[in-house]
């Protein structure tokens, strides 16, 4: 019997087959478009997702169902973005992904009416516009006839879960994103909720990560060939899910998720609420593995800048690798200088991620010369990328947080340049995995454990290949460009506000 994890991304969605022992078997990936219907809005048509999402799972169970038939699938996805559901099941509206900044303008009113030190004690998160709580307060001004008519709001995991079997739930963690989950008492906060005029009952059940919703309905399991009695399991929120996926789930060890946003996240095993994480914006919340919190650190424009530079800028590199067969994003990481860059890269093109938490946000590209050459602003954007991770593992080392080791998983973990670029800015050494879908595998292994066949606590599938030692030789160098990336952060802030108020 085999076991299937789905991760519903910002830009696409995965499915992976593996064996009970943790095999690999089998996958699919299908891309969406990104919906900009006005500035600061990003949406995603949730129709299109399930329906990926559908033929992803239909494409990677095809290739296994002779030899390994599917006995349970876990979905992880991203967090914060909600669907609103119509009482007979009709998708009624698009989702809001996290970094939509049109709810900005109610996260400080929001917060001095309720207290942003209260809700973090509460919610193990600081008042921002990428959570689900302003997005709602928003949909409900703004479009207050899809607020009346829906009958519940879920999130990815979830309506997929609920487009499989018909039932409705969602795991602590990606509940946690909402900002309207009590991560103490591990259920939906009424005080805060009071303030959304938004009750428990239009809301998903919530449920351990790796929970079992239900089993897929019979004309579902039919379309997409499934077997009967699969069961579908809730996993959570991408982040913790990859860590338990790469075997990251542990204090002294975090996960380096390198895709669309850049994420670190930690494992602690109790609930700290620490003045350090609340004043640089790291949340605590609990993890997918039972009994254990997590805190992350991000970037929250990472990979969409590399795709940016793809689309705009590496269009040589971009064309060529399309013509022979090759990921265009290894020929752009091999275009790029082999020396430290000595311009740098403000890697913001949206709202930032923490510690900032900026909802103006603005890419800047510093230090430019006639002399710079196109390899060395190649050079500069995986810097910079880098740079903001490095921001926030010093602050999680102040925090109490102390790493001795990251392990990269997504897309970017399969470059090795990539690879000991980031290790010698980190100064950390950095692992790289045979399986760097870790998402897919965590949630794979989380409905092995909610079906009964493994125990999270005892059972790892991951397998490292090869740690990237930072080069002493850099060291110095990098501190360098580190400071002046801080200093150029520090000058602009009245800049970005100006140029945020020229904006239509």
């Amino acid at each position: 019997m085999s076991l299937m994890g789905v991760d519903i991304g910002i830009t696409g969605v995965k499915a992976v087959a593996f064996g009970e022992d943790g095999n690999f078997l089998s996958s699919a990936y299908e891309e969406y478009l990104l919906l900009f219907p006005f500035p600061g809005a990003r949406e995603l048509d949730p129709r299109r997702v399930i329906e990926a999402a559908c033929r992803v799972i239909e494409a990677a169970e095809c290739k296994v169902k002779d030899s390994d038939p599917m006995k349970a699938i876990g979905i992880a996805s991203q967090g914060e973005a909600f669907t609103p559901i119509a009482s007979d099941g009709r998708m009624i509206g698009n989702a809001m992904i996290f970094s939509d900044a049109r709810a900005e303008p109610y996260v400080r009113p929001w917060s001095e009416s309720f207290g942003a030190e209260r809700a973090y004690r509460i919610t193990g998160h600081i008042p921002y516009s990428m959570y689900s709580i302003f997005k709602f307060l928003w949909l409900k001004d703004h479009q207050p006839e899809v607020w009346e008519s829906a009958w519940k709001f879920l999130f990815f995991e979830d309506l997929l879960a609920f487009a499989l079997t018909g039932e409705t739930k969602t795991d602590y963690t990606m509940a946690a994103r909402t900002m309207m989950f009590d991560v103490t008492k591990k259920a939906w906060s009424p005080e805060i909720m009071a303030t959304v005029g938004l009750s428990a009952d239009r809301l998903p059940e919530v449920v351990p990560s790796g929970g079992i919703v239900g089993t897929v309905k019979p004309e579902m399991a039919s379309a997409l060939g499934l077997g009967s009695e699969v069961s579908v399991s809730v996993c959570g929120h991408d982040q913790p899910v990859g860590a338990l996926g790469c075997g990251a789930a542990v204090p002294g060890r975090a996960s380096y998720s390198i895709g669309t946003v850049e994420c670190v996240c930690a494992a602690v095993d109790r609930l700290i609420m620490s003045p350090e994480l609340m004043k640089a914006n790291l949340v605590i919340y609990p993890h997918v593995v039972p009994d254990t919190y997590t805190t992350q650190g991000f970037n929250a424009t990472g990979g969409s800048v590399l795709k940016w530079v793809r689309d705009n800028l590496a269009l040589e590199e971009a064309e060529e690798a399309r013509r022979n067969g090759e990921d265009p994003y290894d020929r752009i990481i091999e275009a790029a200088s082999t020396e430290p860059a000595d311009v740098i890269l403000l890697p913001h093109f949206g709202p930032t991620g923490t510690p900032h938490l900026d909802a103006l946000g603005a890419g800047v590209l510093f230090g430019l010369k006639l002399s710079t050459t196109r390899s060395e602003i190649l050079r500069a954007v995986l810097e910079g990328i880098t740079y903001e991770i490095k921001w926030n593992l010093a602050i999680l080392g102040k925090a109490g947080f102390r790493l001795e080791e990251l392990r990269a998983i997504g897309g970017g973990a399969r470059s090795e340049t990539w690879m000991q670029i980031k290790a010698d800015i980190l100064g950390i050494p950095l692992t790289t995995m045979r399986v760097t879908e870790s998402t897919c595998m965590g949630a794979a292994l989380l409905a092995g454990h909610g079906a009964g066949m493994l125990d999270i606590r005892t059972t790892s599938w991951a397998e490292p290949i090869k740690t990237f030692h930072p080069r002493k030789e850099y060291a110095s160098t990098y501190e360098e460009r580190f400071a002046v990336y801080r200093e150029v952060y520090a000058s602009l802030g009245k800049a970005r506000e100006m140029l945020a108020n020229l904006q239509p």
